[in-house]
Order: structure tokens, then C-alpha cells, then sequence
């Protein structure tokens, strides 16, 4: 439990901050899981505008520290790389 002003300011810091990435993480997996569905579908016009979608989003996650830079990147590469194969 929290004794000084401060350790219990910041106790109220750190709820809000989660509380917003926490929306932010679940607001990024939805457009993944969109995306994913377009895929399993088979439907390549679909995800690709899914994609564009989910871009700039997973990109907003990574500039307000909620993903790594590196775990985003791979993310995008594998579901482009999915997607381009839905063409063969």
C-alpha cells in the first residue's frame, strides 16, 4: 500500500495509463483480428484494405509506446507476407 503523496499519485498515474493502453492494445487487435479473418476467408480484397487499415493503427500503437517497434514490424511483414501468398 501506497504511504507518501507521491507513491499514491503515482498509484493513480499508472491506473490511468493502463487503462489507456489497455483500449489502445484491444483497439490494435481488433484490426489484426480483421485482417486475420480476411485471410482465412480467402478473400485477398478484403484483407488488403484490412491491412491498410490496421497500418497506420499497429503504427499509432508503437509511437504511444504500447508495442515494440520490432514486434510491429514483424507483425506487418507476416500478415503482408500472408496476404501476398492468398494470390498463388
Amino acid at each position: 500500500m501506497a504511504n507518501t503523496s507521491s507513491a499514491k499519485k503515482m498509484v493513480r498515474k499508472i491506473a490511468r495509463r493502463t487503462a489507456v493502453n489497455k483500449s489502445r492494445r484491444s483497439r490494435v487487435r481488433t484490426y489484426l483480428r480483421k485482417v486475420e479473418e480476411a485471410i482465412s476467408a480467402g478473400d485477398k480484397a478484403a484483407a488488403e484494405t484490412a491491412f491498410k487499415n490496421a497500418q497506420p493503427e499497429l503504427h499509432r500503437a508503437v509511437n504511444k509506446g504500447v508495442f515494440h517497434s520490432k514486434t510491429v514490424a514483424r507483425k506487418l511483414s507476416r500478415l503482408s507476407s500472408r496476404i501476398k501468398a492468398l494470390a498463388a
